[in-house]
């Protein structure tokens, strides 16, 4: 499972974000001055799975590219944190097609694996010119 770098305009969020989660991590990411944890996206829809806050953040920041794992949904369980609701891969697809987005915090996805994280300076972000679709790997950071 590789780390590669795309431009966020790429990736589809399906789900809100908090505004205040949002302020608070732009503060986080600017203070540390890197990018420490990859979004997780669908491979070929390149729908958000996890990383809506960090997504919105990488917009603030007009950065050309963020780090993401692309995955596919036969390595991830999806459930609802909403008692009730019942949320499937189809369903969040869907959402993507669609344009429209989940309330926050509706969809969870269960990762089979653990992920690996990274550790990129927001200016090597900056410096990188972005393509079309995956441009750049970066090796798994090691704590």
């Amino acid at each position: 499972m590789q780390v590669c770098l795309l431009s966020p305009t790429c990736l589809i969020p399906t789900e809100e974000v908090d505004p205040d989660r949002v302020a608070e991590l732009h503060a986080q990411i600017l203070c540390a001055g890197c990018w420490t944890v990859p979004i997780t996206a669908e491979k070929d829809a390149l729908c958000v799975m996890d990383g809506h806050h960090r997504l919105t953040v990488a917009h603030r920041l007009q950065l050309p590219l963020v780090p993401v794992i692309l995955l596919d949904y036969s390595a991830v369980r999806v459930e609802s944190w909403r008692p009730g609701q019942t949320i499937t891969p189809a369903c969040i697809l869907a959402m993507a097609r669609s344009g429209r987005k989940f309330p926050c915090k509706t969809t969870r996805h269960i990762f089979n694996q653990s992920l690996p994280n990274c550790n990129l300076r927001l200016e090597s972000l900056r410096l990188l010119a972005p393509t079309e679709r995956s441009v750049a790997h970066v090796e798994r950071a090691r704590s």
